[in-house]
């Protein structure tokens, strides 16, 4: 979409081809063109029609706030979930004066100006700064949110309360793990940072430790199970710990606990307990370990075990029933002699092909199961499970 074309989205007559496709959204997409088409023009058409359909896409992200927003593609894709988004603003004092530096259609801007913020936002693409605006304005935050089409490199970090980053982490060739690949890139990013009072940086989950600045608090956010990203706290928002986990949407958080050493090792149990990925990724199995009284199955796999069933909301618990060193001919045979014929897979420490497995199992039954396929002590192991 052309910036001319999604400024006619905002005149009456945009507003109304936006009611129109909204309509028949959901129809087949050649006759919902073919129709709207009787009134409108072809670029009016397209950029209604696709603002529609990417509506209807975004309210698992903004809920009820999707229909009065605008998108891009890449724009919805990237965007922050507004539970996750809302949870991160909170931390920010309402009235704060905040600087977002890339922020993209806006989904951060609103949260921090729902928590009261003051915000001020550039990006580098001008329609991504004109929608980021009218998505402000449609929902009543004009008032507290300016955009402009500016690099991040124009914002002086000193003359604000907080600095807020979420460096785009695409490329032309797709998505990339590489922070130096940011854009900006990270270095750039940690600059900024350092000239600011505060600042709050969002990345992606997977981030080496190597990356994390001193004097920094790190905190993985996971969202009903899924690890959505990691925040890097700096100046004054960072918190005394150096590792946080958080899940929502409960709200729940876990910090390292001095007293811990490392979780100790020992045989498969009764139990199987997978930690949540957001503790996980700060390196508090240890932690997770000590709720449910458990051991690790190996001293590299984020996999506990125990003969008690005790459970903790940060891990999901299975029932052992079977476990046996893996071959694709033995795994098979024990399912089909429990009668299973839905298997959940999951693994971790093992390089098998999930979904070249799932074929090659060619289960058939009406019971189900839960397979863990994992190492111990540098060896390939099955686990049969059920959830408990």
């Amino acid at each position: 979409m052309e910036l001319d074309a999604f400024r006619e989205l905002l005149t009456p007559r945009g507003q109304e081809a936006l009611e129109a496709a909204a309509e028949i959204a959901g129809d087949d997409p050649v006759a919902a063109v073919t129709r709207l088409r009787r009134t409108y023009d072809a670029d009016l058409t397209s950029a209604a029609f696709t603002q529609a359909t990417l509506r209807r896409r975004a309210v698992e992200k903004f809920g009820a706030d999707a229909a009065l927003m605008y998108f891009t593609q890449a724009g919805l894709e990237q965007s922050t979930r507004r539970e996750v988004a809302d949870h991160r603003a909170r931390r920010i004092a309402p009235g704060s004066r905040v600087a977002d530096v890339c922020c993209g259609i806006g989904g951060d801007v609103l949260a921090l100006a729902r928590a009261g913020c003051v915000v001020e936002a550039v990006d580098a693409d001008p329609l991504t700064a004109a929608i980021a605006q009218a998505n402000a304005d449609a929902l009543g935050f004009g008032d507290r949110v300016s955009v402009r089409a500016a690099d991040a490199s124009t914002v002086d970090p000193r003359a604000y309360d907080v600095l807020f980053a979420d460096p785009a982490r695409r490329t032309a060739r797709g998505r990339t793990f590489d922070p130096t690949a940011y854009s900006p890139p990270w270095p750039e990013v940690l600059e900024m940072a350092a000239k600011a009072r505060a600042a709050c940086l969002k990345v992606a989950p997977g981030i080496g430790y190597e990356f994390l600045p001193e004097d920094a608090e790190a905190e993985w956010v996971s969202h009903r199970g899924e690890v959505k990203e990691a925040v890097i706290w700096c100046g004054g928002l960072a918190g005394e710990a150096e590792r946080r986990a958080t899940m929502l949407p409960s709200g729940e958080t876990m910090t390292p606990d001095p007293a811990l050493g490392e979780a100790e090792c020992g045989a498969v149990g009764r139990y199987v307990h997978e930690p949540d990925g957001a503790a996980i990724r700060a390196h508090l199995v240890a932690e997770v370990a000590a709720e449910v009284g458990g051991r690790l199955i190996d001293p590299r796999i984020a996999y506990i075990t125990g003969d008690v069933a005790a459970r903790t909301p940060w891990a999901s618990r299975y029932e052992v029933h079977e476990v046996l060193p893996f071959s694709l001919k033995r795994l098979r045979a024990a399912l089909r002699e429990r009668g299973v014929g839905n298997a959940t897979i999951k693994k971790r420490g093992s390089a098998v092909d999930v979904e070249r497995l799932r074929k090659d199992l060619r289960l058939s039954g009406g019971e189900s199961a839960v397979v863990i396929l994992t190492r111990i002590a540098e060896r390939p192991f099955a686990l049969i499970c059920t959830p408990s």
